[in-house]
């Protein structure tokens, strides 16, 4: 095994000031290396990004169907919203279609990052609840699958209720892995989440946009999640947030999860590598976790992620130059500027796929 390399640089003046090191993995779904950079196999927490995986068993016993759920409330079930009032209706909306109350998700709260709510809260000082919680979606549709299939409530954060239980086998076949293989952890919002080879993360991304060869059941969900995803990327994240800016610039043809602590996930449906090309999964980590800093507007921006995801589908050719030019803000070079306005360096990613 390799280590994690070199993967973004910050320039001040002439010197390099900070370097952030990191790993990648390309997998398409047929399982083959496509290409890496660093160690393709290290181990790491998916967190956030597993989101789609944690839907796909609810979707795969007809949650969808059982509920009505709209595609829009299929991807805010997939989301690491933003807290903005689009995310506060919907997930009040989908609770009160599925029958439960917010009091009964168990994921706490925090404040929200759209720059509008959160003013609003720090002005009014409301102290925020579990709606609020960037995983409000994922948590009110895991207590729709326990209530649909007449499994306690109270305990469905535990590692051996059925529902978890479900989660954590279906994400071990997606992923091609053996399910006593895949690290445990409790994520930020108190759902069990998973670590996992990045080789394997990648996998089963380029699984759930390219599902040939398994069940019609599963292959139906995976597609409908892709699908809601999409469609309704501004529920996945926010407006103006990469996620988000990335699936709308790529019309379809791409599927993005942010992850904490510097994972990323990213798909590529179909064709997209070229025509008859399989379905591909991107799987990387940033091993310092990256970092994010918030603007005078509240507005957050984050220093790795965004920047390297656009340089690996620059160098596989994913992106034309006006997608490019329209996800610019976000990288892959970016311009470093001081308070007052003043050029000081730049950031670039630092890797070449191998």
């Amino acid at each position: 095994m390799t280590e994690s390399l070199p993967i973004l640089e910050r320039i001040r003046g002439e010197v390099v000031e900070s370097v952030h090191q990191g790993s990648i993995a390309v997998v398409d779904s047929n399982g083959k290396l496509i290409a890496s950079y660093g160690d393709p196999h290290m181990v790491a927490f998916l967190r956030s990004s597993g989101k789609p995986f944690q839907a796909l068993p609810f979707v795969e016993h007809g949650g969808v169907e059982h509920y009505g759920y709209t595609s829009r409330e299929l991807s805010l079930s997939c989301a690491s919203h933003d807290g903005a009032r689009i995310h506060l209706d919907a997930v009040k909306t989908l609770q009160k279609k599925v029958g439960i109350l917010e009091e009964n998700l168990q994921c706490g709260g925090h404040l929200p990052s759209d720059p509008e709510m959160l003013r609003e809260y720090i002005v009014q000082g409301i102290h925020p609840t579990h709606n609020v919680n960037n995983c409000s979606g994922k948590h009110t549709t895991m207590l729709a699958h326990a209530k649909m299939r007449g499994f306690p409530l109270e305990t469905y954060l535990q590692l051996n209720h059925p529902i978890q239980q479900e989660i954590l086998s279906t994400l071990a076949e997606m992923c091609g892995i053996e399910q006593q293989k895949i690290d445990l952890g409790v994520d930020g919002c108190s759902a069990p989440n998973f670590a996992m080879p990045l080789y394997n993360a990648a996998l089963g991304f380029a699984r759930l946009c390219d599902p040939h060869g398994l069940s019609e059941a599963r292959a139906a969900a995976c597609n409908k999640i892709t699908s809601a995803m999409t469609s309704h990327p501004e529920m996945i994240s926010n407006r103006g947030e990469f996620d988000c800016e990335l699936m709308t610039a790529c019309e379809g043809r791409v599927v993005t999860k942010r992850g904490a602590e510097g994972f990323q996930i990213v798909g590529l449906m179909p064709g997209v590598l070229g025509k008859d090309s399989p379905g591909v999964g991107i799987a990387f980590k940033v091993v310092d976790g990256d970092s994010s800093s918030m603007n005078d507007s509240l507005e957050s921006t984050t220093r790795v992620r965004p920047a390297v995801t656009l340089e690996i589908l620059k160098q596989l050719n994913v992106l034309n130059e006006r997608q490019l030019a329209s996800l610019s803000k976000f990288g892959p070079e970016k311009p470093i500027k001081n308070y007052a306005g003043l050029l000081t360096g730049k950031s670039h990613p630092t890797f070449q796929l191998l």
